[in-house]
């Protein structure tokens, strides 16, 4: 039997596996060609839909009068949460997240009606006219707040291992410390949009910018009191999501949908961008409480933290991304005894969501901020305190949560970035250039990484695909995957071009769709390729499979001696070599009335995860990398730029090179983002005052270090199964950026000279930096 072989790969076709090759839609992209959903051709008799938003973070709903509302112009339906025929619950994972206020008002932005109208304009004015009855209550609108009144979502979990009291009492040394990190704008330039179209016997077709067109389907369902095989979503691209798309997107449908259904017309409802950013979920900020024992040599023996999660005003996501969190707080340190608290916070804010990162970024600071501290306590510096901490190999390689460190590069990426970087000479220009300038002030940060791969619930890691072999030999590829422009088609598609041996242009990867590939699981957690990847080449395979079998009936000669290469299939025998075409053999398959449309699946495999102990082993591998960044700022304003980065990132064996630097260059610009300049900010009344670009910064061209080296670590295949040894690489370079974080605190501290250690709440935007230079002066954290 004549198979593809994942481990070897080394095929002679164009565009196959470990090769770059552009993103499908980069041209397209390029030019303005890529339709998104608002660029779609607009159907006959098309409504316009806009939503009405609650004015105040906190009160009770006593009445919505929309009248005046419906006597608008061009306004054919106006609906409220006593309009839902389903159930008016949108909760991804739990339950009583209402798509439409009812009663209760628990945030300012909260969806209470929706309007369709003829135009979007028509719609948008007449939803100015919803007069709103709401009894104001006091609101809970920081985490400070809800950890003093105990306003949880849901009750604390801990993970632990050892005896935490214990090992601090009798440690050398103890220090404690608090800081907080703030939340996230996803920014993602195609705002949240939906197209809902009625058909026949009240099915409905979807078009939904989504990372989860199953969720979709099932909300949109929820909430109309259908089956999931009427609702039928379709994703062909997005412009960005970021996280912000798992479930956000899920009630922006079920909202153009309830519209659709009760007007039997289509409808459009797509978000302007205040809306969007009041409307939707963000990175979860956090704040952080600490105390870590530790010995002569700075090795840490034993950890207490608590990790406050601002939850928002329901459940959401939250759950997993508190638990990532949790089980990244290790990040690459061996921590023998520990006890990590987290607390979900209940405030009067839009309920937080995923971002990329899903809690991971939340969590690997906590160790990068008591490793610093230290450093400083014993006169060391933080990469002696980070090399004597690093997970042993074949020994100290067990995480807090029972998963062993198998895969162990952090020592081989860290070594990667120093020579990289030019770390030894480059520390020492960087203090002499300190001792001799009073205002300005550079720093080098330094930052190693080991993050988990997999969603945190297991029955969430598994996907399928379809393919179709046509009789002219060209392929067709649909698969569970959604492209929000991190290349997932062109890798998927690769895979599949792989397997037949055929030119990457050979395969047309279509739309994702419910209807195509069933009970989808999101596209996150960087597991698109993993996932998408094995399902494509598990149907491509068994096509293949067919096709020798065939061929070697056909020439009379065992399996054995058929083989796929360079657009063609080699028949090998004494005497007599043959080769045919690809799409010859395909035509003769059809002719002899052989299948050639195949599903594939996979189940990630060796994964399990008890949530209420904190234990088992819920990544099927780790990603690594390591990053050194160098920084300056002015202590006059607070001002900094980044100056020079260095990163190196283990993708296993890359599937696209290409693909995969742009990857980590984007990603490492928006974690950078995250922890210097984008400030979410509420005003006193709980409504965002930061809800568009001219208050929200989002990295520009010219917040980009002017020399940005990328490494993808060579010669590291990864040691699980996954598709051909390359490993995910969607989020784990976002986290490189703490290494400016980092960067920072060791400029500030410069200022005096290293005598005081340095707290740094996130985002460093300039005030920040500037209050914080102002405490070490003074000999004091700032507050």
């Amino acid at each position: 039997m004549t198979t593809a072989d994942p481990d070897l790969a080394a095929g002679t076709a164009k565009g196959g596996v470990h090769r770059a090759q552009r993103h499908d839609s980069a041209l397209k992209h390029a030019t303005g060609e890529a339709v998104f959903i608002d660029d779609m051709p607009e159907p006959a008799g098309l409504l316009h839909a806009a939503l009405v938003l609650s004015p105040v973070a906190h009160g009770r709903l006593r009445a919505v009068d929309l009248t005046a509302a419906r006597a608008a112009d061009g306004v054919v339906a106006a609906l409220t949460a006593a309009d839902v025929p389903g159930r008016n619950d949108i909760a991804p994972v739990r339950e009583n997240e209402p798509l439409f206020a009812d009663a209760l008002v628990e945030h300012a932005g909260q969806p209470i009606a929706a309007i369709a109208a003829t135009s979007l304009d028509a719609a948008r004015a007449a939803a100015k006219k919803a007069v709103l009855d709401i009894e104001a209550l006091p609101a809970v609108l920081t985490i400070d707040q809800a950890v003093a009144r105990q306003s949880l979502l849901y009750p604390p979990v801990v993970m632990a291992r050892g005896d935490a009291d214990a090992a601090l009492g009798s440690a050398p040394h103890r220090l404690s410390n608090s800081f907080r990190v703030g939340g996230q704008e996803h920014f993602y330039l195609e705002g949240q949009v939906a197209l809902a179209l009625p058909g026949e016997d009240g099915d409905l077709i979807i078009h939904s910018s989504t990372q989860h067109p199953t969720e979709v389907q099932h909300i949109v369902a929820r909430v109309l009191g259908l089956d999931y095989n009427q609702v039928t979503v379709m994703v062909r691209r997005m412009g960005g999501a970021f996280g912000g798309k798992e479930s956000n997107a899920s009630w922006v449908a079920a909202a153009a949908a309830l519209l659709a259904r009760a007007t039997g017309r289509p409808v459009k409802l797509r978000l302007p961008r205040a809306h969007d950013m009041v409307a939707t979920g963000k990175r979860h900020g956090f704040l952080y409480r600490y105390t870590v024992g530790f010995d002569d040599d700075g090795r840490v023996l034993g950890l207490d933290a608590t990790l406050a999660a601002n939850g928002g005003h329901s459940v959401d996501l939250t759950p997993g991304v508190l638990a990532r969190a949790l089980t990244h707080v290790d990040n690459v340190y061996w921590v023998p005894h520990i006890r990590c608290t987290g607390l979900a916070c209940k405030t009067n804010t839009v309920s937080n969501t995923a971002f990329r990162g899903f809690g991971g970024p939340q969590g690997v600071v906590v160790m990068e901020d008591a490793i610093g501290r230290i450093a400083h306590a014993l006169g060391k510096t933080a990469e002696a305190v980070r090399a004597v901490n690093f997970y042993g190999e074949g020994k100290d390689d067990e995480t807090p949560y029972g998963q062993k460190v198998e895969d162990n590069l952090i020592r081989r990426c860290v070594a990667q970035v120093a020579r990289d970087s030019d770390w030894d000479q480059r520390r020492a220009g960087i203090d002499a250039f300190n001792r001799g300038s009073a205002v300005i002030k550079r720093g080098l940060g330094q930052f190693p990484l080991k993050f988990g791969i997999s969603f945190n619930i297991p029955s969430m890691n598994q996907a399928g695909a379809l393919v179709h072999v046509y009789s002219d030999g060209s392929v067709r590829l649909n698969h569970g995957g959604t492209e929000m422009g991190q290349g997932l088609f062109v890798k998927v598609a690769q895979v599949v071009a792989e397997v037949f041996q055929v030119d990457l242009d050979r395969i047309r990867v279509t739309a994702t769709s419910t209807g195509e590939v069933p009970n989808t699981s999101p596209t996150a957690a960087s597991t698109g390729s993993d996932l998408n990847g094995w399902a494509a080449f598990a149907a491509a395979n068994t096509i293949r499979q067919r096709m020798a079998a065939f061929a070697a009936g056909h020439f009379d000669v065992p399996e054995d001696t058929i083989a796929f290469r360079d657009n063609h299939v080699h028949v090998t025998r004494p005497g007599d070599n043959r080769v045919m075409a690809f799409g010859e053999l395909a035509r003769l398959c059809h002719q002899d009335r052989v299948s050639l449309s195949a599903t594939g699946f996979y189940k990630t495999p060796k994964i399990h995860w008890d949530a209420e102990k904190m234990n088992g082993r819920p990544f099927f591998y780790f990603s690594y990398g390591a990053a050194v960044a160098e920084v300056a700022i002015d202590t006059l304003t607070g001002e900094m730029r980044v100056l020079r980065v260095d990163l190196v990132q283990d993708c296993g064996r890359s599937l696209n090179p290409a693909v995969d630097r742009g990857q980590i260059e984007g990603a490492f610009a928006q974690g950078m983002g995250w922890l210097t300049c984008e400030e979410l900010w509420w005003d006193p009344e709980g409504r965002l005052r930061t809800a568009g670009p001219s208050t929200y910064k989002i990295p520009g061209s010219r917040d980009m270090p002017p020399i940005f080296n990328v490494r993808i670590l060579q010669d590291a295949p990864a040691r699980e199964a996954t598709i051909f040894r390359s490993k995910a690489i969607g989020e784990p370079p976002l986290m490189l950026a703490t290494a400016v974080w980092t960067a920072l605190k060791d400029a500030i501290a410069s200022v005096v000279d290293h005598q005081v250690p340095v707290t740094l709440d996130a985002p460093a935007t300039p005030e920040r930096v500037l209050m914080t230079v102002q405490a070490v002066r003074q000999g004091r954290r700032t507050i």
